[in-house]
C-alpha cells in the first residue's frame, strides 16, 4: 500500500506530469484555432476587436484526473474505489504541495519567457495559478516609458491562452482567480480593454452581491484606485464591506492592504473603523515582511496617526531585526515615519549603524541623507554613521543632489562633529559649492554654510555671493523699487533706480513665543539688509491681524511703505 500510495503522489508533482502542456493544441482541430488566437488576440488584447475564441486552460473546476495504478484514469471527486475516501486527506496534501511548487518556480524565474514556457510544459493549470502567472509575466515587464506589453509576449501563444482563459466565462473564475487576473492587467493593460472590462464587471456584480471575501475585497480596492482614482464611489463600497468584517479574519497581508487603500482615500476614513484596525494590528507586527513594515509605517503617517505610538513603537522594535533586508527605498520609508512620529530606540540606532557602516558606499544618496535627517533631528551622535557618510561624500559627491548634499552636511555642524576626513569633506564640499552655487535654493544654501560655520569652517569664499542684493532677492524678503520722483519699477528694471525698499512680513514664528520681540537670526537680517542700502519696512503679524477689510490693508501699506516718501507712488 505503502508504494501504491507514493506512485500516485509522484504522478501529481508537476516535474512528473505529462510535458508539452497546451497538449490539447498539438491537435489539427486546436491548431485551427491557435491560428484564429494569433491573428485576432494581439490586435483585440488592446482594443475591442476580438471575439471569444475557445482555447483555454483547464479551470480550477474542471475534471483533473488521477491514478491509483498508473493506468486507470477517474475523475477526481468521482467514485472510484472504497480506498477513495482513505486517500482524501493525501490527496489534499498533494495537491497543497503542487502549487507550492508551482509558486516557488515561478519566483524564480528571472524573465517572461521563462514562466511562459513554463507554463506551456503543464498539461492542467487552475484559474489562481494562471492568474498567479499571469500576475508575474506582467510585473517582470513593466516599465515606466512603456504602458504596453512587448508584442513577442503578446503573440505568445501561452500568454493567449492564459488570456483566454479569463476571457472565455468570467462568471465561471473563482475569486481569487477574478481579482488576481484583474490586478495583473492594471499593471499593463489599456483600462479600455475588453478583457479588463470584462473582469471588472464580474468584480462589480460580485460585489454588490455580496459574494467576495476579504482578499479579494483587498485586492479590488487596490485596482479600482488605480484604475478609477480614490473618488470611484465603487470604493465606497468596498470600504462599508470591509468595515463589516472580523478583523481577526484579516491576513496580516490583507491588514496591510487595507492601510495602502485608507491611505489613498483619507477623506474616507472612519476613525473608529482605522482605532480598530490600529489595535488589532499590534498582534500581526510579528507577521509582516520587511515591505509590509514600512508599508504600513508610511500608510500611519499619511493617515496621520500620531495617537498609535503603542503600534509605532512595537513596529520599530521588528524594524530592528529587518534592518539588513529593507530595500533602500523601504528604508527610507522607515526612517521618515520615525522622523514624522518622533522615535528613536537605541538598538534601532546600532542597527542602522551597523547597517550604514558596512553598505554606505552602495545605499542610495537619498537614503543616506535621509539617515543623517534623521540624527539631526533626534540629535543622534552616532561617531559610524557620521565617519561612514563622510567618507562616503568625498567618494561619490557627484551622486548627491543640492539639497541631499545640504541634509548630508548639516548634521555635522548641529552635532558639532569634525571627522577624521575633515579636510578631504569641506574640500569636497567647496568644490560642489563653486561648480554649482546657482543650483543650491537660496535657504538651504544659508543652512548648509550655516553649519558649516558652527564646526568652524567659515565658507569665508562665499561671503561675497550671498550677501549680493541678487541673492537677498532670491530669498524672497521682497523687493519694491523706486524711481527719483517715487514711482514702483517694475521688478525686472535694475537701472535708475533710486530707492531700494526691502519688505520684511514677519509671522509669529519670527517672534519670541508670545511676544513681540523679534528672534536674533531676524533681527540680524535686518540689519543686514540696512547695511545693503535697502529701506527696511517690517509688516509684523500682529498688526496685519487687526485689519478688517481690505480697502484698510492698502491704507496700512500705503502708510508703511511711504510714510518717508510724500511723494511716493503705488
Amino acid at each position: 500500500m505503502a508504494l501504491i500510495t507514493l506512485r500516485r503522489n509522484l504522478c501529481h508533482l508537476s516535474d512528473f506530469r505529462i510535458h508539452g502542456a497546451l497538449a490539447g493544441l498539438k491537435t489539427q482541430r486546436v491548431n485551427c484555432v491557435h491560428k484564429t488566437v494569433k491573428e485576432h488576440l494581439y490586435p483585440w488584447f488592446w482594443s475591442l476587436q476580438l471575439e471569444p475564441v475557445r482555447v483555454r486552460f483547464h479551470h480550477a473546476h474542471s475534471k483533473k484526473f488521477h491514478s491509483g495504478n498508473g493506468n486507470d484514469l477517474h475523475p477526481v471527486g468521482e467514485p472510484v474505489f472504497s480506498q477513495a475516501h482513505a486517500w482524501d486527506r493525501s490527496e489534499h496534501s498533494v495537491k497543497n504541495v503542487d502549487e507550492q511548487i508551482f509558486y516557488r518556480r515561478l519566483n524564480s524565474f528571472t524573465s517572461s519567457e521563462e514562466v511562459l514556457h513554463y507554463i506551456s510544459t503543464l498539461q492542467t493549470l487552475p484559474d489562481t495559478m494562471a492568474a498567479g502567472a499571469l500576475h508575474r509575466v506582467c510585473e517582470m515587464e513593466k516599465n515606466d516609458d512603456d504602458q504596453r506589453l512587448p508584442k513577442e509576449i503578446l503573440e505568445n501563444s501561452a500568454f493567449q491562452a492564459l488570456c483566454n482563459q479569463f476571457a472565455q466565462d468570467p462568471s465561471n473564475l473563482s475569486n481569487t482567480g477574478l481579482v488576481t487576473a484583474l490586478q495583473a492587467l492594471t499593471l499593463y493593460v489599456d483600462p479600455q480593454s475588453r478583457l479588463l472590462l470584462s473582469l471588472l464587471a464580474e468584480c462589480q456584480h460580485r460585489l454588490e452581491m455580496g459574494s467576495l471575501d476579504i482578499h479579494s475585497l483587498c485586492i479590488l480596492g487596490e485596482c479600482l484606485i488605480k484604475l478609477q482614482g480614490p473618488g470611484c464611489s465603487t470604493l465606497d463600497l468596498i470600504i462599508y464591506q470591509l468595515q463589516g468584517e472580523n478583523l481577526e479574519e484579516f491576513t496580516p497581508e490583507d491588514i496591510v492592504t487595507l492601510y495602502r487603500i485608507l491611505q489613498a482615500c483619507p477623506e474616507k476614513v472612519d476613525q473608529t473603523f482605522l482605532h480598530k484596525i490600529n489595535n488589532f494590528s499590534l498582534s500581526v507586527v510579528s507577521n509582516l515582511s520587511p515591505k509590509l513594515l514600512s508599508q504600513i509605517l508610511t500608510a500611519l503617517v499619511v493617515l496621520d496617526q500620531t495617537q498609535a505610538l503603542t503600534l509605532v513603537i512595537k513596529l520599530g522594535k521588528y524594524v530592528v531585526r529587518h534592518i539588513p533586508h529593507f530595500t533602500n527605498e523601504e528604508l527610507k520609508e522607515v526612517l521618515e515615519a520615525f522622523i514624522y512620529f518622533g522615535y528613536n530606540d537605541r538598538f534601532f540606532t546600532e542597527a542602522l549603524e551597523q547597517h550604514v557602516a558596512s553598505l554606505c558606499l552602495t545605499l542610495d544618496p537619498e537614503v543616506v541623507s535621509k539617515v543623517m535627517e534623521y540624527c539631526s533631528r533626534k540629535l543622534i551622535f552616532s561617531k559610524p554613521i557620521l565617519n561612514a557618510v563622510a567618507e562616503t561624500f568625498v567618494c561619490q559627491s557627484e551622486k548627491f543632489s543640492p539639497n541631499q548634499t545640504a541634509e548630508l552636511m548639516e548634521p555635522f555642524g548641529k552635532l558639532n562633529y569634525l571627522p577624521p576626513n575633515a579636510s578631504a569633506l569641506f574640500r569636497r564640499l567647496e568644490n560642489i559649492l563653486f561648480t554649482r552655487f546657482n543650483y543650491f535654493p537660496p535657504k538651504t544654501l544659508l543652512k548648509l554654510l550655516h553649519s558649516c560655520s558652527l564646526i568652524e569652517c567659515h565658507p569665508v569664499n562665499f561671503m561675497a555671493k550671498i550677501f549680493s542684493p541678487y541673492f537677498l532677492q532670491q530669498l524672497q524678503d521682497v523687493e519694491i523699487k523706486l524711481d527719483e520722483d517715487g514711482f514702483v519699477l517694475p521688478f525686472t528694471v535694475d537701472e535708475d533706480i533710486h530707492k531700494r525698499v526691502a519688505l520684511c512680513i514677519d509671522g509669529p514664528k519670527r517672534f519670541c513665543l508670545n511676544s513681540k520681540h523679534l528672534l536674533g537670526k531676524e533681527a540680524t537680517k535686518q540689519r543686514h539688509l540696512y547695511l545693503l542700502g535697502y529701506q527696511v519696512v517690517q509688516i509684523p503679524y500682529y498688526e496685519i491681524e487687526m485689519l478688517k477689510s481690505r480697502n484698510e490693508l492698502v491704507e496700512y501699506l500705503q502708510r508703511k511703505l511711504f510714510s518717508q516718501n510724500s511723494g511716493g507712488h503705488w
